[in-house]
């Protein structure tokens, strides 16, 4: 029976357009953004390094771009947070049938953009509807690192067989299901997340 669920954030709630950044960078004629991207992404996603540091570091690499043409180019892969799933989430917890909570490997940019973009008000109505927040670069913990789902069952004495997490990214599903945690890889543009219940 499943008691917790765990979600993703980027493409489960709020829309992403993930290849926008590499077409954008494309414009000032970077091609080969990812190789080099990868590593520094991943220490800011773990709060390793900080937003500065990051900026002035992709700037070092790609000189022709300024930092705030790559904060804004790394910014616009968050599109809309449609309403409708946020109503959604909000009568999930009126059920009081689970315990939820937030999973999200994101970086200091990201998440005061989305702040901005869907305001105070709609941010926190987001925000409150989960026991608790997780996002990577605050836990300094990023998945698909088993190590971030030990982290989330033990700090809230959850049992992995009473688990339920959803991601769009098969890597952190895989991650996630040997340690007992029932999973949804959920397939954007295929399944939205409002059809939960189908899947419990």
């Amino acid at each position: 029976m499943i008691k917790n669920i765990i979600f993703d954030f980027g493409d489960i709630f709020i829309n992403l357009d993930k290849q926008i950044v590499f077409k954008e960078m494309e414009k000032h004629g970077v091609h080969d953004f990812l190789p080099r991207l990868t590593p520094l992404n991943e220490a800011f996603e773990v709060g390793s390094i900080g937003p500065e540091e990051f900026l002035n570091e992709l700037h070092l690499h790609f000189p022709q771009v300024s930092p705030t043409e790559i904060k804004r180019i790394w910014n616009s892969m968050l599109l809309d947070f449609p309403e409708y799933r946020l109503q959604f989430l909000e009568d999930l917890v009126k059920q009081q049938d689970y315990r939820l909570f937030l999973l999200s490997n994101t970086n200091a940019l990201h998440i005061p953009h989305v702040e901005q973009q869907m305001g105070k008000q709609q941010f926190e109505r987001f925000r409150n509807c989960f026991e608790q927040f997780y996002l990577s670069h605050e836990i300094r913990l990023r998945k698909p690192n088993q190590e971030i789902f030990e982290f989330v069952l033990n700090e809230n004495n959850l049992k992995p067989s009473e688990t339920f997490f959803i991601d769009d990214s098969i890597e952190n599903t895989l991650a996630a299901s040997p340690l007992g945690i029932k999973t949804w890889n959920l397939l954007v543009g295929k399944e939205d997340i409002i059809s939960l219940k189908e899947r419990l």
